[in-house]
């Protein structure tokens, strides 16, 4: 697993928290001391933090199943929205629909939807039989589907896991996670709630570099899982080669055996 250096947490200032003001006491075994009116992240816990995080995500998607990735906030969108589509993981970054998962059913049909428009505007014999306004307007439609849906377009069932960043600004997708019990691993700040999480990871939410940082370690411990699991299909199938090899293999050889055996039998009565 790729390990994230302490040193790395440092420079791209995963360590800064909020004012101490705007702290939640439940982020108190998460700080390390206050400086200048501002809470310090103890970089410790969130590496111990961050490598039980991986494992488990690592765990999940070697077993075969998806982890949404949320993030509406400017600076997190674009990191997440390609490492997402790296990893080929449903994400959403422009903005949570309520009912996203607890009304799953509903969104699948707006996928439907989204995808018969697509379809329709493809074939330009349909395209030319449409007003120029009405196309116009299926046009609109179809692109704020796709801002809002685009990242869970491929998404046929609800995802194993949910990573957030930001806990405070997603409540509605942890709350939804909660009552479906879906894990949520989430970057917490010193602002936030660490116990609605299953796997908090303490650390800025706010700086680019310290989201990338962070996500990208995720996106690496997916990356290791999609491997392994590869490595297992490839093994499986090696196996069942062999075994069916095995199969055809096996009745030849049966059949030889009784035909020798008594005339083995036979010679040695001959000598006698």
């Amino acid at each position: 697993m790729a390990q994230v250096e302490y040193k790395d947490l440092l420079d791209a200032g995963v360590h800064f928290g909020h004012l101490t003001r705007k702290w939640d006491p439940r982020m108190a075994p998460y700080i390390f001391m206050e400086k200048n009116g501002i809470h310090i992240i103890d970089l410790n816990k969130t590496m111990g933090c961050l490598d039980q995080a991986e494992a488990a995500l690592k765990q999940i998607v070697r077993s075969g199943r998806k982890i949404m990735f949320v993030a509406t906030k400017k600076q997190a969108q674009e990191i997440v929205t390609e490492e997402a589509k790296r990893l080929k993981m449903p994400y959403v970054t422009d903005r949570w629909l309520g009912g996203m998962l607890t009304n799953f059913g509903t969104i699948r049909k707006s996928l439907k939807k989204m995808q018969s428009l697509e379809k329709m505007l493809k074939d330009e014999t349909t395209v030319s039989n449409i007003a120029k306004r009405e196309r116009l307007m299926l046009s609109r439609e179809k692109e704020k589907l796709e801002r809002v849906l685009g990242g869970v377009a491929d998404l046929t069932r609800l995802p194993a896991a949910l990573f957030v960043v930001d806990v405070k600004r997603e409540h509605i997708a942890v709350s939804e996670a909660q009552r479906l019990n879906i894990p949520v691993f989430a970057i917490c700040d010193t602002n936030s709630n660490p116990n609605l999480v299953d796997f908090p990871i303490p650390g800025n939410d706010d700086a680019y570099k310290s989201i990338s940082l962070i996500t990208l370690a995720i996106g690496k411990a997916i990356e290791e899982g999609l491997m392994e699991r590869k490595q297992d299909k490839d093994d499986q199938r090696l196996v069942e080669e062999e075994e069916a090899k095995r199969q055809v293999d096996a009745p030849a050889g049966s059949e030889e055996a009784p035909v020798e055996a008594p005339r083995a039998a036979v010679e040695e009565q001959d000598e006698e």
